[in-house]
């Protein structure tokens, strides 16, 4: 049922174990990021949920993740958790994000121009299989999730 975006062995672990905590507060993990920024390592959780992520809710799992993560010790470095929302604008990576938010704007950036455009902002049509439409005023813009660097929620002032 959970779809799962591509994750390395040590992020899918804490998904894993991130999941049943996310859930009883109504919270799904969104995505799990283990990265190497200058020195440090850090290990970023994203939840989700209709209603919005407060702070609480980020403590929540926080705490919880920490003391399951200290038992399991999938992870050798030394490491900051981060337990976090995916902000106003976060990237579409799953099938159920397409259908959520369809019909509002996003900004799409594609590793190769695609009618001479390569960046562009226009209201989701949607995803169908592995193509996603975007539509720019009265033109619609078809391109696979594969041509896609990122489709991101647009920043609505």
């Amino acid at each position: 049922e959970n779809e799962v975006v591509l994750m390395s062995k040590t992020e899918e672990i804490v998904f894993r174990l991130a999941e049943p905590y996310a859930a009883e507060i109504d919270c799904e993990v969104l995505e799990v990021e283990y990265k190497k920024e200058g020195a440090d390592y850090f290990l970023r959780v994203y939840l989700d949920r209709e209603s919005g992520v407060d702070m609480d809710a980020c403590a929540y799992v926080s705490e919880r993740l920490s003391a399951a993560l200290d038992e399991a010790d999938p992870i050798r470095e030394a490491y900051f958790l981060e337990v976090c929302s995916p902000g106003i604008d976060r990237a579409l990576k799953r099938d159920k994000d397409f259908v959520r938010f369809a019909g509002k704007k996003v900004d799409v950036k594609l590793y190769a121009a695609k009618d001479g455009i390569k960046e562009f902002c226009g209201v989701l049509v949607g995803k169908d299989g592995d193509v996603i439409t975007v539509q720019i005023d009265k033109q619609s813009i078809c391109f696979t999730a594969d041509e896609a660097a990122y489709v991101k929620l647009a920043i609505e002032f």
